[in-house]
């Protein structure tokens, strides 16, 4: 297996990292020269990528790839690898592809007022970002059905882990318990995104997966969590209404809803870390809560 990761973030590394530890050969893109040697520390061989054209160094690498996976965001010109493949460059550029993985979010689904949504929910995105989502989805399933390359979407939920989460926040003061009526969340530790993407790349199984944990809660619960782990005191409580906030954190409370996971459990698919008790009580007793670089999986 060969595997390209367009984005090699904080997503696109730990799924890297998984991967190459496995024995598989991966290489991953990065805007910024600076951020290649932490890819290499990943197991990840970096690739820079401006996200407006395709090197002669990545079409060399493209020429063996086998998984490709997509974790750059759209804008409003759309997917900037859609743009860049258009109608014909996938397969010619890629003529060993076997499996696509498009990472994507539980934003497309907008506001359902606290009820469960699955898969198969009707989709109705609130902010400019998941409408974005939405038509780069669409965009790459039309690509998948014309090359005939099984596509499998990923949604992922509220991202943390090792480096990214509450924790962290006590830690340098800005966390915040914000408490707005009936509000939750899903959340999803970033090892079982990379668990996920390897499960079903492997079995090259396309489909569109939620991957997400087991218990949507509101968000000021894994703060007092977080809190009562490090044995301090919790921020106080403050009402959302009367909070200030950016409009892009102010935007995601505008979305209220439980998340489904059973589409991915029914292939067999087991998280490592399916609520935040038990994920924050492990990044808390492995002592990986601020260590985004660490190997342990």
């Amino acid at each position: 297996m060969h595997v390209m990761i367009f984005g090699a973030g904080y997503s696109g590394k730990s799924i890297g990292r998984l991967l190459s530890s496995a024995g598989h050969q991966v290489s991953g893109t990065t805007r910024s020269s600076e951020k290649q040697s932490a890819l290499r520390e990943c197991g990840i061989a970096p690739l820079l990528f401006d996200g407006n054209e395709i090197s002669p160094t990545i079409k060399a690498e493209l020429a063996t790839v086998t998984h490709l996976v997509q974790s750059i965001a759209p804008g409003r010109d759309g997917d900037p690898l859609i743009r860049l493949f258009g109608e014909n460059e996938l397969k010619a550029l890629m003529p060993k592809l076997e499996w696509i993985a498009y990472l994507s979010t539980v934003g497309v689904y907008g506001d359902h007022g606290g009820a469960w949504v699955d898969e198969d929910s009707v989709l109705n995105p609130v902010s400019q970002r998941s409408v974005e989502r939405v038509e780069a989805e669409m965009a790459w399933q039309a690509l998948a059905e014309r090359t005939g390359v099984p596509l499998a979407i990923l949604r992922l939920s509220g991202i943390y882990g090792p480096g990214r989460n509450a924790f962290v926040n006590l830690s340098n003061g800005t966390a915040r318990r914000l408490v707005k009526k009936d509000q939750v969340f899903n959340r999803i530790r970033v090892e079982d995104i990379a668990g996920a993407a390897a499960f079903l790349g492997e079995r090259l199984q396309p489909g569109i997966y939620n991957v997400t944990d087991d218990e949507p809660c509101p968000p000021q619960d894994v703060v007092a969590e977080a809190a009562r782990l490090m044995g301090i005191a919790p921020p106080p409580e403050q009402p959302f209404e009367t909070a200030e906030l950016t409009p892009m954190a102010r935007s995601f409370y505008g979305e209220n809803k439980r998340v489904s996971n059973r589409r991915l459990k029914a292939l067999g698919f087991a998280f490592s870390h399916p609520d935040y008790r038990q994920s924050l009580q492990d990044l808390w007793s492995n002592g990986t809560w601020n260590k985004a670089g660490h190997r342990a999986f």
